[in-house]
């Protein structure tokens, strides 16, 4: 996979894999947390949610441009690295208040911001060699790869962590008692009888008091967050080391062009473009900047409202045991490779290459068996653990989706990366058909109030929906990331990809506010507005393709 690709790469996705599997960690909680702990509306969640994300991806702009001005790229990714962790080793505290949780999503944000944009510029800075030009979008593409193998098993930990903690205290996970402990709490709550007989079924004899049960039940699912936190705090670390240790294979293009011209060995490699070619490219950033903010809106749903319709409209107890399979690691592992496998041996040229997939395919199978055959618990599964999903599809179509590429390059014919953004945009909109077709006859969120349907869904519908999302991921993201890098001006590389990520801030803000309308409208209605948000977004770039072709041509 890292053929023909500069060794650098590969520090940039390991580095990468690690942060973001803190980041989702904490992502794929962080709703259920705050709702969970504070008794939010889900209107006052998104608001929280919107905010949050908004400065994840703006103050890479600030990260950008204390990059290409003051530290360089390197020494602004590490510093990053070191403020995420303060940021996440706060969360992870037990007991806080609202304002030091606000606190602590400041200072990660913060941190991303150093990271997020600079890791990517240098990325691009590696392909600005000749050598690897041609390569830029299939390394974007196994790039973000790194991204989804970490948000892949971020959900699992969080679960996983999670369960633990409500075990100790004898707990089981019920999404529905938060609410209804917090309403009770509160004196509102109309069917006391409802959340009386779950705490009995919670703690069977010893139940006396429903307010001491529901104390404690809000504290101990809080605690279980707090230790996904954690979780997020310790992969930052891993994240420094990896990135610190191994500097040696990208140190080559980190240095900005400010940094070039003050050093007597590179002054000759400043790139010089005159003010029209500088307005420009910055021009066709923009305009690629407007479009993703409408797929951020719609994309980061699954962190707020695909989360809560998982939650509320989709079955959870007592799914099949072919589907809990697909929510269960220990199961579901080794039948991933067991399909890595078999893909080895199918397509690899080496004889010994073929051994070993054959070899994976016999211990990935017989592990299988007996994680599938020993469980013995019931077969629940937790909303959260519908995105792992996303990061799922990004491994294995990634290869499919280079693949792909690839040869419509040989042939001439790969589409130019903004036509790519078109059609993600339109893909995307297939993806939330599917949510509308599976809404249509179900109550409303105003209705249901904060409560359960008693119509649910088969998890299927959701599954559906990420993978379709997904393909439409690989179409725009790690494309535009590319088109970022090699459009943007030379001296503003790191506030070009800062931009990027604030186009994206104002998606991520987007996605949250548009909360508001959750509990407002039909189901169907709130995925009908996304739909037609991406339909008409991708009707703008194919109207502006060969102005932003030209551009790329020129670069």
């Amino acid at each position: 996979m890292f053929k023909d690709h500069p060794k650098g790469l590969i520090v940039a996705f390991f580095a990468n894999m690690g942060e973001r599997f803190g980041y989702y960690t904490m992502l794929a909680i962080f709703v259920l947390y705050i709702q969970a702990k504070f008794g939010f509306t889900t209107a006052e969640a998104g608001s929280v949610y919107g905010t949050f994300l908004f400065g994840i991806y703006f103050l890479p702009l600030l990260g950008g441009y204390i990059a290409d001005n003051l530290l360089g790229y390197g020494k602004t990714i590490a510093l990053g690295t070191v403020v995420m962790f303060m940021g996440y080793g706060l969360l992870s505290l037990p007991g806080m208040g609202i304002m030091t949780v606000y606190l602590a999503l400041a200072v990660i944000s913060l941190g991303t911001g150093f990271f997020k944009g600079n890791l990517q510029a240098l990325v691009g800075s590696m392909y600005d060699d000749p050598r690897y030009n041609s390569n830029r979008d299939n390394a974007f593409n196994i790039f973000y790869m790194g991204i989804n193998i970490g948000a892949f098993f971020a959900p699992t930990a969080a679960e996983s962590i999670g369960n633990w903690v409500l075990a100790k205290k004898g707990f089981t996970y019920d999404s529905s008692i938060p609410h209804l402990a917090h309403q009770f709490l509160a004196g509102k709550l109309e069917n006391v009888n409802q959340l009386t007989e779950i705490a009995k079924a919670q703690m069977g004899e010893s139940f006396t008091d429903l307010t001491a049960f529901s104390n404690s039940y809000i504290d101990t699912l809080s605690q279980s967050y707090n230790a996904g936190f954690a979780i997020a705090a310790a992969s930052m670390i891993l994240s420094f080391i990896i990135f610190v240790s191994f500097r040696k294979y990208y140190k080559h293009a980190d240095l900005t062009e400010k940094q070039k011209a003050k050093s007597e060995a590179h002054k000759d490699k400043v790139i010089q473009l005159s003010a029209s070619q500088i307005r420009e490219r910055l021009i066709a950033l923009g305009l690629v900047f407007l479009v993703v903010i409408f797929f951020w809106m719609a994309f980061h749903q699954n962190g707020f409202t695909m989360t809560i319709f998982a939650r509320d409209y989709t079955q959870l107890g007592d799914v099949s045991p072919g589907t809990y399979i697909l929510f269960d690691l220990t199961q579901l592992l080794p039948i991933l490779f067991a399909i890595i496998g078999t893909i080895l041996v199918f397509t690899a040229k080496a004889v010994k290459t073929k051994g070993i997939g054959a070899a994976v395919i016999v211990v990935s199978l017989a592990l299988a068996y007996y994680t599938i055959s020993s469980h013995t618990g019931d077969y629940t599964i937790t909303p959260q653990k519908f995105q792992h999903f996303n990061p799922i599809f990004i491994v294995f179509l990634t290869p499919l989706v280079i693949g792909m590429f690839t040869a419509l390059r040989k042939k001439g014919k790969e589409p130019s990366a903004p036509k790519k953004i078109g059609y993600g945009m339109l893909i995307t909109a297939v993806g939330f058909g599917v949510l509308i077709a599976s809404s249509l006859g179900l109550t409303s969120p105003g209705e249901l109030n904060g409560g359960v349907s008693s119509n649910l869904i088969s998890p299927y519908w959701l599954i559906t929906c990420y993978l379709i999302l997904t393909i439409a991921e690989l179409f725009l993201s790690p494309i535009g990331i590319s088109f970022v890098s090699k459009v943007a001006p030379p001296k503003y590389k790191g506030m070009a990809q800062g931009g990027w990520f604030a186009a994206t801030a104002i998606g991520n803000a987007a996605a949250g506010f548009i909360g508001y309308y959750w509990d407002r409208i039909e189901l169907w209605q709130f995925f009908t507005i996304l739909v037609v948000l991406c339909l008409v977004s991708a009707a703008f770039i194919f109207s502006v393709l060969k102005r932003l072709e030209a551009t790329t041509n020129a670069s």
